[in-house]
């Protein structure tokens, strides 16, 4: 690097200037008073400012390499690909791909679009579960940061999956978030300078929702919240819940979100899989935070369903099929089947006595409200033993919680929360406990007074109730085990067989209790003595925090304490605590529903565990246990699951239950255990069961053909994403193909001892312990200190946890890159000669070439001069790098097509070189690189008009600001490469040679 005094000056954006002992780039915001800048080949963490007035700052340029750089073939491949992939400002369209560690699918580019075509971004991302949800929000806070239009970013989640969304942002989009949790909220005010907020709005932060909504922290939370927020799970801020304490959580949330939309320059992304569940009013709320005419104007109008369009993406599993036809780890189909079991003469004989019991003491009920709670609690009891006798055992010895209710209709809004799956109930996270079943002594009128003898007239009633109830637990008690539970009986078979397949099944439990007791079980039958192949089982439920939810399921998967792999067969047992939210795909690929939800989208949630990208099996199974003789069982696959399947099939649309459907399961249920004379207090038509049930359906299908027409006006349809995927192609060419990563990795990993070994399923191992120091530390660091030994190599877009994939923006690779360039860029004597498997200059003797040819390899700089939605032009810095060749002289070249400059970089040598010689001639060329300067700068002009033309197609696509824009190179081109091929003599062979 040469520097030259020259006075104080305004320097431009992408300029190369020499200041405390070494080059930096200027970057955007500097000032003639104060330069913000960034070490030349260095990372973001070393921007620093430097004060002009106060410290020697000189212009400065690149350096050409020296003759004494000589590598061998593969060196300036490996400079090349090293370069590219450490490029974090990019030039392309979409400036947050060069520092992102995602390959977005063409599908996940369309949401990224619909927000870049907004002034203020408002958008609903309901795409199905398991496709992508949180790499699309985070593609848009991605580019919307990397551009400048939001500073800060914040996301609001339930606290068990806070500590997931930050090892994402980090993780894939280089955004390091704060948890703000009740747990971290005491360090992170003792870190804050007294007087100032947690927050900042320049700040990114993941944080709990439930935390921060409490009046205690709202208020400083919304008056320094950052511009850009997104709400994962919205759809419980503004679930339908009137009841206690539940209503004012959601009503707080609500309130939370409605204030934070009410700043209209603010950013607000709204991310869930269930955005209706069937009421309307609730997602009514959730579209009027976009804009306030959502939660008014008629959706079954053009004009209306067109504004909804405009802030709403949605999209099936089987719309994005044909995005994954390269490869990548997406399953191909869902395997789904129903499961029968006969229940045992006994477990019969019990479900007989709780519904004749049901029956009688809701008959016998004093008053409307007694009678709702006695309804309640006895449908509890039947659908709790129809979980487990476990689970039943609980509730028999558990209060009912509609005891507190004052009113039936408050005993319905309760009982329907406590017991059934509401479609718009808040998060399942805590709501796995067994409901309860006892109720205190009856109240009415009869039961206060005394007969002649003294006695309460209701005494020996309450005490033959009480006897019963405990004959049943204990009843319920000689059930437990395969003997008598057949529906025990039937999961151990489903695991074993799905294990002997190859399969490692989640099964899916609606209670704690339940949970834990088939836990239990597992373990002792599929690990009984003599089994020859242990199977590791654990059970994950609400008990749990979420942080002990993740560990537990580390513990079951990954390595234990001595570093041995975690057995190959796994059975994880949860309750649906773990049915949203949480990424399982990598460890599991089966479901296997034990308990039936009453709600089909429950089962979509628990499935979409599994069945998600990053899934490395092709076909995931999912099987549906129920009791055949089991009338519950009959009711809720017949009303609602087999309907909800069956019009997803005819339709290819998954559309949310009815609002119907609570009372045609609840007329269904009472026509059950009401049969007979009818009570006093029943209403009208409540046994017309089949009715309802057929209305249900209509209701049902009439939503589902109305969302199919509807669909064809969302505003993604608009979207041509094949031809935006052909520029983010062209952007990801340009950062490194994947080809040439792969065999980039692979060839410095060998050069640098890693003793790279091949796998059957693609991809490759390598050792760490024999690798330099500094990248030794960093590949530990990155892939945690437990990983396993030695690193896999994935060829693929995922890895799991541990282990490495393939692209350019995984970390380990990135490593490898890193320390590639920056042992090239170093002078030759500060680093082993083994430690330097890229050079900057070559001469290779090959067959390659007819004339001696010259090959080059050039940085650009950029200045991008990028409209903003406000109106104003913002300056940014690009860089990019490109091969150029030529044959003949430096002073009258005949330059070489870019395809066939590339190719030269896979030329073998097919002679040895004398390293004089090559010392000699490399140095001849070097003195006379200036007479190509001018073609270089005419090439950087040319590349920066195609660069302009880039930006221009996708700004028009998304109907984005074109004034101002403009991309001006910076300076001369740096020429970080100098390799020269001279043809080598080819000799007959045979007779007579």
């Amino acid at each position: 690097m040469t520097t030259a005094a020259q006075p104080t000056r305004q320097y431009a954006v992408g300029s190369l200037v020499h200041a405390r002992g070494r080059e930096w780039v200027v970057l955007p915001d500097s000032t003639s008073d104060l330069l913000v800048l960034r070490p030349l080949g260095g990372a973001d963490d070393d921007i620093a400012g430097v004060l002009p007035g106060l410290e020697t700052v000189v212009p400065a340029t690149f350096a050409p390499p020296t003759p004494s750089d000589l590598g061998d073939q593969q060196a300036a491949g490996l400079l090349r690909t090293a370069l590219r992939i450490g490029f974090r400002s990019g030039a392309g369209p979409f400036r947050s791909l060069a520092s992102i560690a995602v390959d977005p699918r063409p599908y996940q580019l369309v949401p990224l679009l619909m927000a870049l075509r907004q002034d203020t971004v408002r958008l609903l991302i309901a795409d199905d579960v398991g496709i992508g949800k949180t790499v699309e929000a985070g593609l848009i806070a991605a580019e919307l940061l990397a551009q400048g239009d939001a500073r800060g970013l914040v996301v609001l989640c339930s606290p068990a999956l806070a500590e997931q969304w930050r090892a994402e942002l980090y993780g894939k989009f280089g955004v390091d978030a704060r948890l703000v949790l009740p747990s971290t909220i005491g360090r992170l005010e003792r870190e804050t300078p007294y007087g100032q907020s947690v927050f900042r709005p320049d700040g990114a932060y993941v944080v709990s929702t439930d935390f921060i909504k409490s009046p205690r922290h709202r208020e400083d939370f919304l008056r320094h919240c950052p511009d850009l927020v997104i709400v994962d799970e919205a759809h419980s801020c503004v679930s339908d819940t009137t009841v206690g304490a539940s209503a004012r959580s959601s009503q707080q949330r609500y309130a939370l979100l409605r204030a934070l939309a009410d700043r209209t320059d603010r950013h607000l992304l709204l991310v869930t899989a269930t955005p209706h569940s069937g009421k309307e009013e609730p997602f009514r709320r959730l579209i009027g935070l976009l804009d306030d005419r959502l939660a008014a104007v008629p959706l079954d109008t053009d004009a209306g369903r067109r504004l909804l369009a405009e802030f709403f993406v949605q999209r099936r599993r089987a719309d994005i099929r044909e995005d994954f036809q390269d490869g990548a780890h997406f399953p191909s189909s869902r395997d789904t089947a129903e499961t029968a079991y006969t229940l045992h003469r006994d477990y019969k004989k019990l479900l007989d006595e709780v519904l004749s019991y049901a029956r009688e003491t809701v008959r016998a009920a004093d008053g409307a409200l007694q009678q709702r709670q006695r309804w309640w609690s006895t449908l509890a009891l039947l659908r709790t033993l129809s979980s487990s006798p476990a689970a039943a055992v609980q509730s028999l010895n558990t209060r009912a919680g509609v005891e507190e209710a004052d009113t039936p209709a408050e005993a319905d809004r309760t009982g329907e929360r406590t017991v059934s799956d509401p479609a718009d109930s808040e998060t399942p996270e805590s709501a796995d406990a067994v409901p309860g079943t006892r109720l205190p002594k009856a109240t009415g009128p009869t039961a206060t007074g005394t007969d002649a003898t003294g006695t309460e007239p209701d005494a020996d009633a309450d005490a033959e109730e009480k006897a019963r109830l405990v004959a049943m637990a204990e009843a319920a008690r000689k059930l437990y085990g395969p003997t008598r539970d057949a529906k025990l009986k039937k999961l151990i078979t489903t695991v074993s067989d799905l294990l002997d397949q190859g399969y490692r099944p989640i099964v899916f439990c609606r209670y704690i209790a339940t949970a834990d007791y088939v836990a239990d079980h597992l373990k002792k039958i599929l690990n009984k003595k003599g089994t020859e192949h242990p199977v590791a089982v654990a059970s994950v439920t609400g008990e749990l925090s979420p942080d002990q939810r993740v560990t537990r399921i580390a513990e079951l998967c990954g390595t234990d304490e001595e570093g041995n792999p975690a057995p190959e067969r796994l059975v994880l047992v949860a309750t649906d605590c773990l049915s949203e939210g949480v990424n399982l795909q990598e460890s599991f690929d089966a479901v296997v529903h034990y308990d039936l939800a009453w709600n089909p989208t429950r089962h979509e949630q628990r499935e979409g565990r599994v069945d998600r990208f990053g899934q490395r099996t092709d076909v995931v199974k999912a099987l549906t246990l129920y009791g055949a003789d089991n009338p519950v069982d009959g009711i809720v696959l017949n009303v609602l699951l087999r309907k909800h399947e069956r019009i997803r099939r005819v339709t290819g649309i998954s559309v949310p239950v009815p609002q119907e459907s609570e009372s045609a399961m609840q007329a269904v249920f009472e026509g059950l255990i009401l049969r007979g004379e009818r009570s006093p207090y029943e209403q009208e038509g409540l046994f017309a069961q089949e009715e309802v049930a057929e209305q249900l359906e209509i209701a049902w299908q009439s939503s589902a053909d109305r969302e199919k027409r509807h669909r064809s006006r969302y505003a993604q349809l608009t979207i041509k994403k094949d031809e935006v995927a052909a520029e983010v192609d062209e952007i990801l060419a340009a950062l490194g193909t994947g080809e040439e990563v792969r065999d980039f990795t692979r060839r410095a990993l060998g050069a640098l001892r890693g003793m790279p070994a091949a796998t059957k399923q693609g991809g490759f191992t390598a050792h760490t312990d024999a690798l330099p120091q500094g990248l030794r530390d960093t590949v530990s660091h990155a892939l945690g200190p437990r990983h396993p030994r030695p690193v896999v190599f994935h060829d693929a877009p995922s890895a799991p946890r541990g282990e490495a994939a393939l692209t350019r923006t995984d970390p380990v690779v990135a490593a490898v890159a890193r320390f590639v360039l920056d042992a090239a860029l170093d002078d030759a004597g500060k680093v082993p000669e083994w430690q330097r498997p890229a050079r900057r200059c070559g001469v290779v003797r090959t067959t390659a070439v007819e004339r001696n040819t010259t090959l080059l390899l050039v940085r650009h700089r950029f200045q991008l001069n990028l409209p903003a939605r406000d109106g104003s032009v913002r300056e940014q810095l690009a860089e990019d790098a490109r091969v150029i060749a030529y044959r003949g002289r430096p002073d009258a070249p005949e330059w070489l097509p870019e395809d066939e400059a590339v190719a030269l970089l896979d030329a073998r040598a097919t002679q040895n070189t004398d390293p004089k010689f090559a010392t000699e001639h490399i140095a001849e060329i070097l003195a006379a690189l200036p007479a190509i300067l001018p073609e270089l700068r005419d090439q950087s002009a040319e590349l920066g008009r195609t660069l302009e033309a880039s930006h221009r197609r996708v700004r028009t696509a998304s109907r984005a600001r074109l004034a101002g824009l403009k991309v001006v190179p910076q300076g001369d081109p740096d020429i970080l490469g100098v390799y020269h091929y001279r043809p080598a003599p080819t000799f007959p062979q045979g007779v007579g040679a």
